[in-house]
């Protein structure tokens, strides 16, 4: 692990309360100005703050990830973005979950005062819900999305001098509500981004398959990322223009380009993720960052400005 990895796991592993956060900005503010950036941070909805490194309508590439925590739940989010019935499949069965447990308790309840089988049924699908976005912290945050963050902080260290001033980076605030983060910073920035690619990373962490999934609007960048992530011995890259969706950050600009880490099951060859918003979430593999470092490097030197 790189120095500022070592901190982010020892200090900042955790970043859900707005006082989290604010510790959290403080020290990375302090560490990114220490390398010779401009930072600000700028506010969103619901109190979104995201941290802007750079001058964002310059820029001929952006690099982001979120930095918020998600809640701690009993069941990961399983998601496989080329087998997209699969993902729906498992979205549904997350569905049945959150609504049937409160129908049998509320069944149990009915059976002594059947008038309040729906009132307990409609509160107990609320509180679970409200569990899932409001929650206890999931203290476990290796893959999602520490393993983004520490991405980006170790490409701003890796960026040579005369190239800082051509890429902005983004750490958005509230991606795990809605990708609330990420709308606030579309729609401020909207026609200063619109011709800039976005390169997002996402849960980069656990697995050997990297895939880059781009928004339609991104295809004209396919070949550049093709040639700057190049497969190795040990990571299979993929640039997926149709038949992907990875639900994060990047969905919100036209250029966007989400990238996540995947493993492969042995049976099916699905490409998935799991361990993700659960205690098990502890995987991290600096290779991975190492990886995406590098790619980047050559991705900016490919593009003109």
């Amino acid at each position: 692990m790189t120095d500022s990895t070592k901190i982010i796991f020892a200090n900042h592993e955790v970043r859900k309360t707005k006082l989290q956060k604010t510790y959290f900005i403080e020290w990375v503010t302090e560490y990114i100005k220490n390398l010779g950036y401009e930072v600000k941070i700028e506010k969103g909805p619901f109190g979104a703050r995201n941290i802007v490194v750079g001058d964002v309508s310059k820029a001929k590439a952006i690099f982001t990830a979120h930095y918020d925590t998600c809640a701690v739940m009993p069941l990961p989010n399983f998601i496989t973005p080329k087998s997209i019935a699969c993902y729906l499949l498992y979205q549904l069965f997350l569905s049945v979950f959150i609504i049937a447990l409160p129908v049998a308790v509320a069944f149990i309840v009915g059976l002594l005062e059947p008038m309040l089988m729906p009132i307990v049924t409609f509160v107990g699908i609320y509180a679970i819900v409200a569990l899932m976005m409001f929650g206890p912290a999931n203290k476990h945050t290796a893959n999602d999305n520490t393993s983004g963050v520490t991405a980006v902080l170790d490409l701003l260290t890796a960026l040579p001098e005369d190239k800082k001033g051509e890429v902005a980076f983004v750490l958005f605030d509230l991606e795990e509500a809605g990708l609330l983060g990420s709308s606030g910073f579309a729609k401020k920035h909207r026609k200063e981004i619109k011709d800039t690619p976005l390169i997002n990373f996402d849960c980069v962490s656990d697995g050997e398959n990297i895939i880059f999934a781009l928004n339609r609007k991104a295809k004209s960048f396919k070949e550049q990322l093709e040639n700057a992530y190049i497969s190795d011995g040990k990571f299979s890259v993929e640039v997926c223009q149709k038949g992907v969706f990875y639900p994060s950050d990047q969905m919100n600009v036209p250029l966007g380009v989400g990238v996540a880490a995947l493993k492969k099951s042995k049976k099916f060859g699905v490409l998935y993720m799991d361990k993700i918003h659960t205690k098990k979430d502890t995987v991290y593999q600096q290779d991975n960052i190492d990886f995406l470092v590098k790619g980047s490097l050559r991705f900016i030197d490919s593009i003109q400005p």
